[in-house]
């Protein structure tokens, strides 16, 4: 069987002005990088014209080890739309190099549905990931700076300060650090440490941002800690916004590439979606809506993270107005929340489906919630059995929702007809029947309560006496009118991991806070959440290599 990367490298790519003809874009306004790529000026942006066009949001069931394919799916969907004759273009994130040299591989799709070119955009790509982590660290630099150099004229306290460093790699010898060690000539000596560049604020406000002007507000709105009689202190005070601004030039334009068949793809910023948005950026979002009939565009990880951050957080903030979604679910995913074990899940079990159904049907009832009707797209593999996917065919009709069998990784675009058709009529049938599911307004624990109690299921949510805390102090500094974008496990609907299928009876339990207000909001921690990943016994770069013609082996 052929890899990813054998399928991407044997497609013939073209041109990327070619790609953008497609769009109605003129070669004279790409910034190209080389023949596949370019980044699209945000003049091309209309909001008259994008809020005339259908927005299609791609989610999934409980993540599992064995991988649902949401990016493939969204990818092979925008396929299926343009072989059924609609102008459609997909908006995806970037993939982030700690992923790809971890274990969970690269962001571009797979098989037949993929984004060109494969290698590129997996390593490197145009170098947005590089300037949001300068334009991070350039802060990290000015703070200790001010604290060595400017005898601390802002009282900040060095054991309050909450920024810390970044770098695009799992590595977790750099969770804690104690930097300034060697004397008083070589700074202040202060505990800190770093997280991976896609949990950076500077990433999360890029993928909020409306623009550069606004970018810079939202750099100088970064809070950085608090003073000794704990007043806060934020970027505007070192005036590092304008400088972090300008390193975000290039950053924040769209990249513009292509799929397998040679449709358009803009793939732009990489949040993670366990720990802040995990959707594309907004300003990626709005160039596709205004240059095609549809976007198709997925958010990280299953409803109740990514989903609920792109419909709560990025479509309220933005404007936006989803008109479609899709639930992804795989047959052996349904088995594993069914109680199947890894190692088993390709073995035919059909009553292990039906039970792992539970979990299928929370996400469509947490899509129901924002008032739109979910279509199931079921990703066919070759191991799945016609009698496991009727059992959830006919669950889908007595739920009374509309399911696809989706065969993109194998054909592309002809393998997503069925379930682009679904989705094309889901969308033209709603126009503005998208509502969030709560106000901005509320206070922080009516927002927590409504999206754990609706959304996980949870009885309740219980707070840590540090928790309590924190929310009396963004109320007091007025910050408490910000949206929650929590941070808990992926692996399940709760904040236990191990709790898998359709957890009951449970109360979220949140031991602390932390705060993105430069990107606009708060982020409560559920259970234990890390933001700088460690490598797994056999990373994936063990595999990765290049001759000496530059060809590249071993991604995936």
């Amino acid at each position: 069987m052929k890899t990813d990367l054998d399928i991407a490298r044997a497609a013939t790519m073209r041109p990327i002005t070619e790609i953008a003809a497609k769009l109605g874009i003129e070669e004279s306004d790409l910034y190209q990088y080389g023949k596949h790529m370019a980044k699209l000026p945000l003049r091309l942006i209309d909001d008259k014209a994008a809020n005339k066009k259908k927005l299609v949001l791609v989610t999934a069931i409980t993540p599992t080890p064995a991988g649902e394919g949401k990016t493939t799916t969204s990818i092979g969907l925008s396929e299926g739309l343009n072989k059924m004759g609609v102008k459609s273009t997909v908006v995806i994130r970037e993939p982030s190099l700690g992923p790809v040299f971890g274990i969970k591989g690269g962001a571009a799709g797979g098989g037949h549905a993929q984004v060109l070119p494969m290698e590129d955009i997996n390593l490197h790509f145009t170098g947005d990931l590089a300037a949001v982590e300068k334009a991070h660290n350039l802060l990290s630099a000015l703070i200790d700076n001010h604290l060595q150099s400017k005898e601390n004229s802002l009282n900040l306290d060095p054991r309050k300060i909450i920024w810390k460093r970044v770098i695009d790699m799992n590595e977790r010898a750099l969770r804690h650090i104690v930097l300034g060690l060697g004397g008083p000539k070589q700074g202040m000596p202060r505990e800190t440490g770093f997280d991976i560049t896609a949990a950076s604020e500077v990433m999360a406000a890029l993928c909020l941002a409306k623009d550069l002007e606004d970018l810079k507000e939202k750099f100088g709105n970064i809070l950085v800690g608090f003073t000794f009689d704990d007043r806060p202190v934020y970027a505007r005070d070192f005036k590092a916004e304008g400088a972090m601004a300008a390193l975000m030039k290039y950053a924040i334009m769209p990249n513009l590439v292509q799929t397998l068949e040679g449709n358009p793809a803009i793939v732009h910023g990489g949040p993670f979606a366990n720990i802040a948005q995990g959707t594309n950026t907004l300003i990626a979002t709005k160039m596709g809506l205004s240059l095609s009939d549809y976007v198709v565009t997925e958010a990280g990880f299953a409803s109740e993270l990514g989903a609920e951050k792109f419909l709560n957080i990025k479509s309220q903030y933005g404007g936006l107005s989803p008109n479609a979604s899709v639930v992804v679910a795989t047959i052996r995913a349904l088995k594993y929340h069914g109680g199947v074990k890894l190692a088993n899940l390709k073995e035919p079990d059909a009553e292990a489906v039906s039970r792992g159904l539970e979990n299928l049907e929370k996400h469509v009832e947490n899509m129901k919630h924002f008032n739109l009707q979910p279509v199931v797209a079921i990703n066919r593999f070759p191991t799945d059995t016609d009698e496991e996917i009727q059992v959830v065919k006919q669950r889908c009709e007595e739920l009374g929702v509309r399911a696809a069998v989706y065969e993109g990784w194998e054909k592309g675009g002809e393998g997503a007809m069925e379930l682009a058709k679904l989705v094309h009529d889901a969308a033209e049938s709603c126009t503005t029947c998208f509502d969030p599911l709560y106000d901005f307004n509320w206070d922080i624990e009516k927002k927590l309560h409504t999206i754990a109690t609706k959304l996980y299921g949870a009885d309740h949510v219980e707070y840590t006496v540090k928790a309590k805390s924190q929310i009396a102090q963004f109320e007091k500094i007025g910050l408490d009118k910000l949206p929650v974008c929590v941070a808990k496990t992926q692996k399940s609907l709760s904040d236990d991991q191990h709790k898998l299928g359709r957890p009951k009876g449970f109360a979220v339990k949140i031991r602390e806070f932390e705060i993105a207000a430069g990107a606009g909001f708060i982020i409560p921690i559920a259970g234990t959440i890390m933001r700088m990943p460690g490598l797994p016994s056999q990373p994936s770069a063990e595999k990765i290599d290049i001759d000496n013609e530059g060809n590249i082996s071993g991604l995936f």
